[in-house]
């Protein structure tokens, strides 16, 4: 939840035709209209009227990873440095596009991601505080894989770990490893690490599926010499 006055709000980001779909000969279908924020649904060739389905935004295939994480993911690590919890959800079939959107490639800042694209946003706003505020950075990376979840920054990416529930901190996984970091290059390097214990494997659809659900969380914890 964000401090904005609307706790979820849900977009829609349409990717182009793969290259096993181009070549089956296949047709676009979907289009994003970004002027109405809808998302309009027609079968190619057909006197149907396509149907037309409404999202807070949309986003069609020539979007940029920057635009989607100004509209996407912008205000809402500027309301979690100021205190507030936050979650962005990705969801969607494999081969949808969700690890291009939310990781992108490391290689090419144009195409890195929603998680890399806030570290740089969480450290740039750090970096430029002249205060004497100072911030600790933590974070943890699990999968969820055949209803186990397993710590993908630990030292045994085996062992199944348990949800629990605790009075003061609500629901949390049990022994999960969380990481301090100090830079952007410190946290992207132990993030590869983590993505190399991913549970991968070939499909019809994508041929590096992630066979698991995965959960990134980024703690931030502020103090100042008046809180001692």
């Amino acid at each position: 939840m964000s401090k904005s006055s609307e706790s979820v709000k849900v977009m829609v980001r349409v990717r182009p035709l793969n290259s096993k779909e181009n070549k089956r000969g296949c047709k676009e279908v979907v289009e994003a209209d970004n002027k109405f924020n809808q998302i309009n649904l027609a079968k190619p060739g057909s006197p149907e009227i396509s149907k037309d389905f409404a999202y807070d935004a949309v986003f069609g295939i020539d979007s940029t990873q920057q635009l989607v994480y100004n509209e996407a993911a912008f205000s809402l690590v500027e309301s979690v440095l100021e205190g507030y919890n936050g979650t962005i959800f990705a969801y969607g079939q494999t081969g949808w596009g969700k690890t291009h959107t939310m990781v992108g490639d490391y290689g090419e800042e144009d195409s890195k991601g929603i998680i890399p694209k806030a570290f740089n946003h969480i450290f740039g706003y750090i970096d430029s505080r002249e205060d004497d505020t100072k911030f600790l950075v933590r974070w943890s990376y699990l999968e969820i894989y055949n209803e186990s979840i397993l710590d993908l920054l630990g030292s045994d990416h085996s062992t199944k770990h348990e949800v629990k529930r605790d009075p003061d901190k609500g629901v949390y996984v049990q022994n999960l490893t969380n990481v301090i970091v100090k830079s952007v290059p410190e946290i992207e390097k132990i993030m590869n690490a983590g993505n190399k214990h991913r549970k991968v494997g070939q499909t019809a659809m994508n041929d590096t599926s992630s066979r698991s659900h995965s959960i990134f969380t980024i703690y931030i914890e502020t103090s100042t010499e008046q809180d001692g």
